[in-house]
């Protein structure tokens, strides 16, 4: 985008080649350990979740699978971004992007074109998909809340609906019939539970998870990306949170966001080390790394409207 010409320049001057270049640095090895934890935590917390009904040991638990779940769709931003393997693995990331994409029960296909676009289309209300569809109309504090409660379900989905309309007949196809494939075997996984473990397992392992916790880390996770931004400055279209090893694990380094659009490529087990090299560019650029708690306390609190400068004005109307 010419509006970004800028800005790639500024980026390439600011962070050492060779640093980069190691950055940039595809280890499938690391990749494959982070999907290993977390399949551990997912059958593991599954388990335990499974066989008690001790609220002080299954509500964790279905904490950890529904952070857990939420965390495949970080995987499968690292597959639509081929940031696995050094080279090749065409078949092995249409593998991979199924598998990640099934957890959350969204389209593989569709989350793909839907990612891509949105980092070409960064800043326009309009053809960015997520901005265009995901974010709330109301900047109302009930209606934001909405999106930390099941309601994200039929909202995403719907959003999902309008903004394929628009796709080729092929492209339509593709996408339905992975939503049946993937709404088939979650169907199958919760009768198998109810048939297992009965209704109490069903609901601590597969129901709360997904339609409880998922919501959230999904709707805090999305706060820290471009809700908080300067619209007139391509720099800051997004914002930056400090380093915190607590939130690398629970999102898989996914809080590093802005870092994130300005090198897309770089796997997010380097986006911390990333972070710190451009800490002088953000000095430069006036941006002071931030918390979700305090984009929490902006968003509802202050009922902030979103994709707009939290740090100027006043908070926007609404109730």
């Amino acid at each position: 985008m010419d509006h970004t010409r800028d800005l790639r320049a500024r980026l390439e001057a600011a962070v050492p080649k060779d640093a980069l270049r190691r950055l940039h640095r595809r280890e499938s090895g690391r990749h494959f350990l982070v999907l290993a934890w977390q399949l551990a935590l997912l059958f593991g917390a599954g388990a335990v979740a499974f066989g008690s009904a001790a609220w002080w040991a299954w509500i964790p638990a279905s904490v950890v699978i529904g952070l857990t779940a939420f965390n495949f769709t970080v995987m499968l931003h690292e597959v639509v971004h081929a940031a696995v393997f050094p080279a090749g693995g065409r078949r092995a990331y249409q593998v991979l992007r199924h598998l990640y994409a099934f957890p959350s029960g969204i389209s593989a296909t569709q989350f793909t074109r839907w990612h891509l676009e949105h980092h070409a289309q960064l800043g326009d209300a309009e053809a960015d998909p997520k901005r265009h569809w995901l974010t709330p109309k109301r900047n109302a504090r009930w209606f934001k809340a909405l999106y930390l409660t099941p309601a994200l379900i039929p909202i995403y989905f719907r959003a999902a609906r309008r903004e394929a309309a628009r796709y080729p007949d092929f492209v339509r196809r593709r996408i339905a019939l992975e939503r049946r494939l993937t709404l088939i075997g979650h169907a199958a996984i919760a009768g198998l539970l109810l048939w297992t473990g009965g209704p109490g397992a069903m609901l601590r392992v597969w129901l709360i998870p997904l339609f409880v916790v998922f919501p959230v880390a999904f709707t805090v996770n999305r706060l820290g990306q471009h809700y908080d931004i300067v619209p007139g400055d391509p720099a800051r279209w997004g914002s930056v949170l400090r380093p915190s090893r607590v939130r690398d694990v629970a999102f898989l380094w996914s809080g590093y966001h802005l870092e994130h659009h300005y090198f897309p490529r770089v796997p997010f087990y380097n986006l911390r080390a990333l972070h710190l090299l451009l800490r002088p560019f953000f000095d430069e650029i006036g941006v002071r790394p931030t918390s979700y708690g305090r984009l929490l306390w902006q968003w509802f609190v202050r009922n902030r409207a979103p994709h707009t400068d939290w740090n100027a004005g006043s908070p926007a109307s609404g109730v």
